[in-house]
């Protein structure tokens, strides 16, 4: 081995054994946790191997439930959040006033504790005094019970993670746009071309690899969301677990019903359906690339 080489090794030394011991080493002892029947997190005793956990994962409809309320969640909070934080980043980087106000405005979520933000907007969706439900009877709507109707409070829920995610998209975004040659738009407006076509034949383009990152981040961090529903609805999941996601089935078993196996099995169909859509998502944009 090179001297080079090994001074190398010696530098990525730590980094490894970080990785090792809080990644690797957890996420085995996890899987195997999945298989072990009966068993005891205190003594490491356990009565057999085999899938009983797994079939009693998938017979528990509130399981199933978890696992409806997640898709349901990531297919809306992803994509909203993406969009509307590329509008917003594109506004934030053009010419307007109070620029820097806005940009620590639309920032202050990314920096503030999320039960904080849960207690504020549990207010707002209050369906007495509520702040929306005031602003929905200016246009003589009827108040919506937000967190308290089983119909309702996975849309609560929604709405609070979409405007809690807007922060660090826009982050991206802003950043993404700082490095678009300006020479680019100048180009543009010689032309005459019409913002709208500027906006989707260059700015989104080139903005390409940042939405593919905010798509991915997002994708992983909504498929993990369990703050969120522990400050919206008081350490509940929502009236009749109507907003129980699968993070949150899955801390329930473990450290309120104490069955680790069931909850380490949750954990890793959880890991196995985000590693299985990422890689799916790298693979499309890798062909993109290619074409």
């Amino acid at each position: 081995m090179k001297k080079s080489s090994l001074k190398g090794y010696l530098y990525l030394m730590p980094a490894l054994i970080i990785i090792l011991v809080f990644t690797a080493y957890p996420l085995i002892r996890v899987i195997l946790m999945s298989f072990y029947e009966d068993y005891s997190i205190i003594s490491g005793n356990h009565n057999g191997i085999g899938f009983a956990n797994y079939k009693e994962l998938f017979d528990d409809k509130v399981f199933l439930k978890a696992l409806r309320n997640t898709g349901i969640y990531v297919v809306f909070v992803v994509p909203c959040s993406i969009v509307l934080s590329l509008l917003l980043a594109v506004l934030l980087n053009s010419k307007i006033r109070l620029k820097g106000f806005f940009q620590a405005l639309f920032f202050l979520p990314y920096v503030t504790s999320v039960i904080a933000i849960g207690i504020v907007w549990s207010w707002i969706f209050n369906s007495n005094y509520g702040l929306l439900n005031y602003i929905l009877g200016i246009f003589h709507i009827e108040g919506i019970p937000w967190l308290n109707s089983p119909d309702y409070a996975l849309w609560a829920l929604i709405i609070f993670s979409i405007w809690k995610s807007l922060a660090f998209d826009i982050l991206i975004f802003l950043a993404g746009l700082q490095t678009i040659s300006p020479d680019l738009y100048h180009a543009a407006r010689v032309d005459s071309t019409p913002k709208r076509r500027v906006f989707f034949k260059i700015t989104v383009p080139l903005l390409s690899p940042m939405i593919t990152y905010a798509f991915v981040m997002g994708m992983i961090n909504a498929f993990k969301v369990y703050n969120e529903v522990f400050s919206l609805f008081n350490g509940k999941a929502g009236p009749a677990n109507s907003a129980i996601t699968v993070v949150y089935y899955i801390y329930d078993k473990f450290y309120n019903s104490a069955e680790y196996g069931v909850a380490a099995a949750g954990a890793v169909v959880l890991f196995a359906i985000i590693l299985g859509l990422t890689m799916f998502q790298m693979k499309l944009r890798g062909n993109k690339a290619e074409k």
